[in-house]
């Protein structure tokens, strides 16, 4: 049996395990069934061969992970990083089936989940089993797999249980926990991620709300002076003026700059999607072409993200309000330090005379990059085209973020992103999904690219 024979005649056994997987509604943002979904993961790995076991983490959800021991001589060691938490499915009544029953079409499949991420570690399980069939049962490489519980939520607990294991997840490669093809269908990969910091901002100036007729020219608005600190942050160019904060912003490079420029042109998607027209992009008429390319994912960014702050119900009432607050994310590049960021946001507003403005720094993570010259990127792109019949697109960043740092940055590790995801996937909103296609030609990459990288070893 060839592997693409293989793949899709096992892809039902996998869509099986993926419904187990989806009808535990492991949603990190509200802390449910994280243990449960662990435990399932952990069964998976072990009817797939591996040594699994549930690990806890200090005030967190448990992780799970999971090893196998190769007999060969010089086998190289692949640590796959994985999550088994999922978005909420609210709002239910936008989905066209229960999120958390897995739905299948002839083309498609359908649930929270089934694309970001609880599909990947299936794809990655099947893939260890046809190479296992190539290789007399066994595998050329050995294996740590790790799945956590709190990637949507930002991960506040793996870093601190990386260090603590930093040993057992000693290994030569990474595989990522998403990826896939691009808008044309083609192999399409990423060398890095956006870092995050999330902060809520509060102001608290009288007692409790004020009649605005009697207080609104001798008592203090709490909702003004917030929006008066949130003014210090960042101009009308979008510049941020936080001193120091751009000091260790690394740009991208000429060879960043020439990835960029052989990247497919998704600016007419981009003003359709949005409803905008070309030069209404932050920056005007110059943010075209690889200049909006390269903005989207090596230019720091301050968000306001929510704010809140005196009467918000319907019609009127004439309060002057005692407290506000207000949600901001900064999306950082290489080299900037999220801790660093707070640091920085705290000096500026007590320097600005905004002392009284509390600051929470509700969670980040650190930007990542992989060389995308590296033989690992090298390799993925090779046999990617050798699976899908197109060249790959190589990304040198893309704009989320992830905890991608502490296996590319702490632990050293090249790090790549072969999956089965494309642009339809709907992740994180209603009608999540994945094409059966996309599945099967996904887990072949990921073997060819395995099988390659363990050559030495057979």
């Amino acid at each position: 049996m060839s592997l693409k024979d293989f793949i899709v005649h096992n892809r039902a056994k996998s869509l099986e395990e993926l419904a187990t997987l989806i009808l535990i509604p492991s949603v990190s943002a509200k802390g449910e069934y994280l243990s449960e979904c662990a435990e399932a993961v952990v069964a998976l790995m072990r009817l797939h061969g591996l040594t699994a076991e549930v690990f806890p983490t200090e005030n967190g959800p448990p992780l799970a992970f999971g090893t196998y021991t190769s007999p060969f001589p010089n086998a190289p060691t692949v640590l796959f990083y994985n999550h088994h938490d999922v978005q909420p499915a609210e709002p239910f009544d936008l989905w066209d089936s229960d999120p958390f029953t897995l739905r299948v079409t002839e083309t498609q499949a359908f649930a929270r989940g089934v694309a970001d991420d609880k599909g990947h570690i299936v794809s990655r399980l099947l893939a260890l089993d046809a190479l296992r069939k190539e290789h007399g049962g066994e595998l050329p490489f050995h294996v740590r797999f790790l799945t956590e519980g709190e990637e949507e939520v930002g991960s506040p607990h793996l870093g601190s249980w990386v260090k603590a294991n930093a040993e057992k997840l000693k290994a030569d490669y990474c595989i990522w926990e998403e990826g896939g093809v691009g808008e044309n269908d083609e192999p399409s990969l990423y060398c890095g991620m956006r870092g995050i910091a999330y902060f809520e901002l509060r102001i608290k100036t009288i007692a409790f709300d004020a009649h605005s007729g009697m207080g609104g020219s001798i008592l203090p608005n709490a909702a003004w002076r917030l929006v008066w600190a949130l003014n210090s942050l960042k101009n009308s160019e979008e510049r941020i003026l936080i001193e120091g904060h751009y000091d260790k912003a690394r740009p991208a490079d000429a060879y960043d700059l020439e990835l960029l420029s052989r990247l497919p042109d998704t600016e007419p998607e981009l003003c359709e999607l949005y409803g905008i027209k070309p030069g209404e992009f932050l920056g005007g008429a110059m943010t075209s072409g690889i200049e909006l390319r390269r903005r989207a994912v090596f230019e720091p960014t301050l968000t306001l993200c929510g704010f809140t702050g005196g009467w918000q119900g319907e019609g009127g009432k004439t309060v002057l309000p005692s407290t506000a607050s207000a949600k901001i994310d900064f999306r950082l590049v290489p080299d900037q330090d999220p801790e660093e960021v707070f640091a920085l946001l705290r000096k500026h507003f007590d320097t600005h005379g905004f002392s009284d403005i509390e600051i929470e720094y509700t969670g980040g993570q650190k930007p990542a990059r992989v060389d995308p010259r590296h033989p690992l990127v090298r390799l993925a792109a090779e046999t990617g085209e050798e699976v899908y019949g197109k060249p790959a697109t190589i990304h040198p960043m893309v704009g989320g973020s992830g905890p991608m740092w502490w296996f590319s940055g702490f632990l050293g590790l090249p790090v790549i992103a072969p999956g089965i995801e494309y642009p339809g996937v709907r992740a994180h909103a209603p009608n999540e999904n994945i094409r059966l296609v996309d599945f099967d030609l996904g887990t072949e990459h990921l073997v060819r690219l395995l099988q390659r990288l363990a050559t030495p070893a057979v």
